[in-house]
């Protein structure tokens, strides 16, 4: 299915195009699963979204409105692999789990997706104002997120860390943020990793020790050289994203292990009804067998859900 995609990165982002070829290639998801393509290489070349076709029952629940108009919006994080990248130029159309995914779903309920990149902090607010109609992007499930945005989920990831590779200050997985008192961490902007960090930045303190210090970027790419150029001691971003980086050898970085697991799910304004439309089209990809193949091609089965859920409850 083609996709309709409004460009909204201008120079700036494109002069981190090398940095984010760092961070656009991996090796499994530890599951003997297919590797993922560097950006400037070809993305794994089956293609599980092409079998999949419309189901009447799953398409009715869409509103008459948006069966009549055959479109959706929607605002995409287009950040890095395995969820969303560019493997040959922002020239040219996305992919990632996130891209066949959305198109799957889109295809199952008959309908066209005119897909806009945006940065991932803008793009739940932006569902509030209408400007999009759902949001692609990783987006955790968390309590915080539930009193505005309603989810339909489709993987479980969540938190992780990761150093650069020969970094003794954490030899093994980080259990407790204590852990990482009087370093830097860096981690993306509008994030659940900034949440947590940021809430719980008083655990030092309480600890006898010296605070963690949080740098915020917009960029994959950009908290990626942080680590590399010694300015930031450690990466908190996602599980998928930092096995995917650190299988990659330019990266030179170690994962650490998963902090926090949480529901990932396509976001929706507050009582949109296209959500359990997205739902039951996520669970007819899973009994059709198409969802599982998805994840196979990005390396991603251990994050596999057996069900479609709206709006669970935080993992705890």
């Amino acid at each position: 299915m083609r996709t309709i995609r409004t460009r909204l990165r201008g120079a700036a982002a494109l002069a981190l195009l090398p940095l984010l070829a760092l961070t656009a290639c991996g090796s499994g998801d530890g599951d003997g699963t297919a590797a993922v393509g560097a950006q400037g290489s070809p993305a794994p070349t089956d293609d599980p979204v092409a079998a999949v076709h419309k189901v009447d029952s799953v398409a009715a629940l869409l509103p008459a409105d948006v069966r009549e108009a055959g479109t959706l919006r929607v605002g995409s994080s287009v950040a890095g692999p395995p969820s969303a990248y560019y493997p040959n130029g922002t020239d040219k159309e996305p992919a990632g789990l996130d891209i066949d995914l959305a198109d799957a779903v889109a295809k199952v309920l008959g309908v066209r997706l005119e897909r806009q990149d945006a940065s991932f902090e803008t793009i739940l607010p932006a569902l509030g104002s209408g400007k999009y109609d759902v949001g692609t992007g990783n987006f955790g499930v968390t309590s915080e997120r539930l009193k505005t945005i309603d989810f339909a989920t489709y993987i479980d990831d969540g938190q992780g860390f990761a150093v650069k590779k020969g970094n003794t200050t954490l030899k093994k997985k980080v259990t407790d943020l204590t852990e990482l008192c009087g370093l830097t961490i860096g981690t993306g902007a509008g994030t659940t990793f900034e949440a947590t960090l940021t809430a719980h930045k008083g655990v030092c303190d309480k600890a006898g020790k010296k605070p963690y210090d949080v740098k915020v970027y917009s960029e994959n790419g950009a908290t990626l050289t942080a680590l590399q150029q010694g300015r930031i001691d450690v990466i908190m971003s996602t599980i998928n994203g930092l096995r995917h980086q650190a299988a990659q050898a330019a990266s030179q970085t170690t994962f650490l292990g998963e902090f926090h697991r949480l529901d990932v799910g396509f976001a929706f304004k507050k009582g949109s009804p296209l959500t359990k439309a997205f739902q039951a089209a996520v669970n007819e990809l899973i009994k059709d067998g198409a969802y599982a193949r998805i994840l196979t091609k990005w390396g991603t089965a251990a994050s596999a859900i057996d069900t479609s859920r709206i709006n669970p409850a935080e993992h705890r």
